[in-house]
């Protein structure tokens, strides 16, 4: 029978659909694809041709089941339906090559099988997935509100005690006061920054970087005395141009320097320094946080991480940033500075007369 043929021969399908996997330009091919994926969708296949020897319903609810371990361990839908064509490619060819006694009924199921298999997990996958959406959007909607909610208290009480002229606007009452308004700005920008990367409305448009850099210069003078810190910012090659969404730019290299800030000592430094090369263009915030906390770097752009005990704000800002970022083109990454601080770089390609170029020298 057709799966016991299978079961048989697995090494060597396994290894024949690898190879297939191996040179498929897209989906993107993972490692993990290739390691478990493969002999994954095999093994869920044989279930469902033995169990459908008895009821035509098992390869359903088998691959309804399965498609919700496919979205845990972080497989596409787009993989899914390629890695179940391959193999199904790789049994026929074995059978063929090895003249297995295999009837064109047991064939018949077993692409009954796979269409069944590749319709059921598309639809469940796709409900998973929705679901999935709804529930982080959700949880995100609700740390918003809790962080807009405190900051508002803090700066309602601020707002009464000074009313009440028993303190000055100068004093520690009055810094409360402009420090929750400018949490309350932040995240609001954050927040309209993450709505256009979802919506897809980023709007690339020719930039000019001196200009850009001034603007935010001005922007986070003031946040730089608030937290007692200096800010020095490098000189920008004059005509210097980038092409990319202009909003959500200044947003990403703003919130970089606001955690600058918010995490270097008292009378610390942060700079601002901008770069080029032939095709690429480099904004570095760098700070004097004392260096990045034990564990990976990568860790501090998933959302909601805080990795110091400083909690303010909600966790959100470098994922939204390097979200922004990377479709605009561009990477964002960190380098530690252990003892000293970090360097966040912005890079984007830079744009000429011609069109923008895209080489990594």
């Amino acid at each position: 029978m057709l799966h016991e043929f299978i079961t048989a021969n697995r090494p060597k399908i396994i290894a024949r659909t690898r190879a297939l996997v191996a040179k498929r330009n897209a989906p993107h091919v993972t490692e993990e694809e290739l390691k478990n994926g493969v002999p994954l969708f095999l093994d869920q296949l044989v279930a469902a041709l033995v169990r459908a020897t008895t009821n035509s319903n098992a390869i359903s609810a088998s691959a309804t089941m399965h498609a919700g371990e496919l979205l845990r361990t972080g497989f596409s839908i787009g993989q899914v339906v390629h890695d179940y064509g391959d193999i199904c490619q790789s049994i026929t060819e074995l059978a063929a090559e090895t003249h297995a006694p295999i009837t064109n009924e047991e064939f018949h199921t077993l692409n009954g099988c796979l269409d069944d298999a590749i319709a059921e997990a598309v639809t469940e996958y796709s409900r998973l997935r929705d679901s999935s959406q709804s529930e982080k959007a959700t949880e995100r909607l609700g740390v918003l509100a809790h962080e807009l909610r405190n900051k508002l208290s803090a700066a309602m009480l601020a707002f009464a005690t000074l009313q009440g002229g028993r303190v000055g606007i100068s004093g520690s009452t009055g810094a409360v006061l402009a420090r929750s308004l400018q949490g309350l700005r932040d995240l609001l920008d954050r927040s309209l920054a993450d709505v256009r990367i979802e919506s897809g409305g980023h709007t690339p448009q020719r930039i000019l970087v001196p200009e850009l850099v001034q603007e935010i210069e001005l922007d986070v003078l003031l946040e730089a005395k608030v937290h007692g810190n200096g800010i020095s910012v490098s000189p920008v090659e004059p005509g210097l141009e980038i092409l990319a969404d202009r909003p959500i730019l200044a947003a990403a290299v703003t919130n970089l320097l606001q955690n600058a800030f918010k995490f270097s000592r008292s009378g610390g430094q942060v700079s601002l320094r901008t770069s080029a090369t032939a095709g690429r263009v480099s904004f570095a915030v760098e700070d004097e946080c004392g260096g990045l906390p034990g564990g990976k770097a990568e860790d501090l752009f998933r959302p909601y991480a805080q990795r110091s005990p400083n909690r303010q704000g909600v966790g959100l800002g470098l994922s939204i940033a390097r979200r922004g970022i990377e479709a605009n083109g561009g990477t964002l990454r960190v380098q530690d500075l252990p003892g000293k601080g970090c360097i966040f770089t912005i890079d984007l390609p830079r744009f000429i007369a011609d069109g923008p170029v895209s080489d990594t020298k």
